[in-house]
């Protein structure tokens, strides 16, 4: 710790931690509209002090990456075997492409669908730390139900498709529900909120920029685990048996959970507090009845209020989840185009020549190899160029910028899946004599292109909204604003599950082009929509009263 001098003595916090935007009365200091969470060993200082000059991310605490583990054990269990449904479902259990294709959009809406209910779970019982744990046994026993259901035996006896359903559905997507809405915000909150010295004078670590990059190596875990999953899995699965193959991601995920409870004494645990969503619904409705003219938004008509469970704090918190509620609003479609990277891009590589060793699925390890590179380098080379430049992006130019890398994308997707019908011998496959598993004269390889841009696009879009979800949110909301934006991929599988009717050739190519359009004019309208909400964002990041 450096020495402090006399005049920030007063800013200097107390050795107890305290929550943000809480809307708790005990415990932490607040300043203006703002309260802190911190350590005494953790920060200096918890509004900008005087001789600051810049601000750097602080290093991620041994804590925060156990939880940061844990997630890329999930995810590797999620990918690989999740990689494996679209070829299982038709090779295996024998269904056409719209149903293989229905079917892995349904787990990933039922994956997904769950997650408000994580979140409730969370906050009115159990707290963070516990409901993960919870979630993670359910998670686990899935998988290990799933590989006793693809053995020979249970195929042979017609139990496959209905173990599936079991496993994947009840299970595995109840137990992802519960994890994905605790566990980001559950790492974001090993993180204390402040100013920390360094030791050059007038540098100083902002909490800020440490949530930021604890967001970014979350996503760059998540795409670690991902990439490994979906190297691995299919190879298992293409030389031994998926039975094998789905027990893998089973076996990694134990070990994610093993070195999740490693920490637990050490974690820093939010006591579940009661439902919130009551609480939002009196405030709203106390803000409704109170409505005052001349205020800006009117939600401030619960501000001042008294005798009341919430406070000044938990409104303006309020309003913000609100606002981010409005861009959640765009990420249905978003999600539904990454969306066909699972089995659309899988359907349009098994048209393709590719060599005998590799199973055409795995190419979207392309997508979390990318992210495994980029986001490292984003962090600590493009974006502290930018903002040394004083060209700091904010949410709403970052997220215009993944949607428009997905648009271009998907133009290459278009005009490729073009390019396939066009080639011979088997063209459209719509002709009477084309075998099980005909592909024409084009090199598999040219899908790089779309795994590899839609994986930049992540680090723009996905990435941002995991910090929106974490940074907008009162303490109490934060586990349920990230359900709601984890909600957007099961409203985006739901519409790949209709888009699914025509998920088989030739009709798939319209299917990309209309994607195309439809995410292009829903980039313009975002854009349009929301770009003033950037300045809103960077004022809020001022700390200031």
């Amino acid at each position: 710790m450096t020495t402090r001098s006399p005049d920030r003595e007063a800013l200097i916090t107390s050795p107890r931690r305290a929550s943000i935007d809480s809307g708790n009365d005990s415990g932490g200091e607040s300043y203006g509209r703002y309260s802190f969470d911190y350590a005494d060993d953790d920060v200096d200082v918890i509004r900008p002090p005087d001789d600051m000059v810049r601000t750097i991310p602080g290093k991620l605490s041994i804590w925060t990456l156990l939880v940061v583990i844990m997630e890329l054990c999930e995810r590797f269990a999620h990918y690989g075997g999740s990689l494996m449904f679209t070829i299982y479902l038709q090779k295996i259990l024998h269904q056409n492409k719209p149903q293989a294709i229905a079917l892995n959009r349904g787990t990933q809406f039922m994956s997904y669908g769950t997650t408000i209910l994580g979140a409730v779970i969370a906050d009115q019982w159990l707290g963070k730390f516990k409901t993960i744990l919870v979630f993670a046994s359910l998670y686990f026993i899935g998988f290990v139900l799933l590989a006793i259901s693809s053995t020979d035996y249970s195929v042979d006896h017609g139990y496959g498709l209905a173990g599936f359903g079991i496993s994947v559905f009840l299970f595995i997507g109840f137990g992802t529900g519960g994890i994905k809405a605790n566990v980001s915000s559950f790492m974001a909150e090993q993180i204390p909120l402040g100013y920390k010295a360094t030791k050059v004078p007038g540098v100083y670590e902002d909490s800020k920029l440490t949530i930021e990059r604890g967001f970014r190596y979350f996503y760059w875990s998540i795409n670690l685990g991902a990439f490994f999953g979906q190297l691995i899995c299919p190879q298992v699965a293409k030389l031994h048996s998926y039975a094998m193959a789905f027990t893998v991601p089973a076996i990694v995920f134990f070990v994610g959970i093993v070195v999740f409870i490693a920490g637990s004494k050490r974690y820093i645990k939010t006591k579940p507090q009661g439902t919130v969503l009551t609480k939002v619904w009196r405030c709203m409705r106390y803000a409704r009845k109170n409505r005052k003219e001349g205020r800006s938004h009117w939600l401030e008509g619960a501000l001042g209020a008294r005798n009341v469970e919430w406070n000044d704090e938990f409104v303006i918190g309020l309003q913000r989840s609100l606002r981010a509620c409005k861009i959640f609003l765009f990420y249905p479609v978003y999600m539904a185009v990454c969306g066909s990277m699972g089995d659309n891009f899988i359907n349009q590589g098994l048209t393709m020549k590719r060599p005998d060793w590799l199973s055409v699925d795995q190419l979207n390890a392309v997508n979390c190899l990318v992210l495994v590179i980029a986001i490292p380098v984003f962090d600590n080379f493009v974006f502290p160029l930018l903002r040394r430049c004083g060209l700091r992006m904010g949410p709403i130019v970052r997220i215009t910028t993944g949607y428009s890398i997905v648009v271009c994308a998907f133009i290459y997707v278009t005009v490729l899946q073009k390019v396939i019908y066009s080639t011979g011998p088997y063209y459209d496959f719509t002709g009477p004599d084309v075998p099980v598993g005909a592909t024409n004269d084009i090199s598999v390889w040219y899908q790089i292109v779309p795994y590899a841009a839609i994986a930049v696009a992540e680090i723009f879009a996905s990435v941002t909204a995991l910090e929106l979800a974490y940074s907008q949110a009162p303490t109490e909301l934060r586990s349920v604003l990230t359900a709601v934006y984890l909600s957007t991929i099961c409203g985006g599988s739901l519409i790949g599950m209709v888009l699914a009717l025509w998920g088989g050739d030739p009709q798939v190519l319209y299917v990309f082009a209309g994607e195309t359009v439809v995410l292009g004019v829903l980039t313009v309208v975002f854009y349009f929509s929301f770009h003033h909400y950037d300045s809103i964002v960077a004022k809020q990041e001022q700390f200031k009263s």
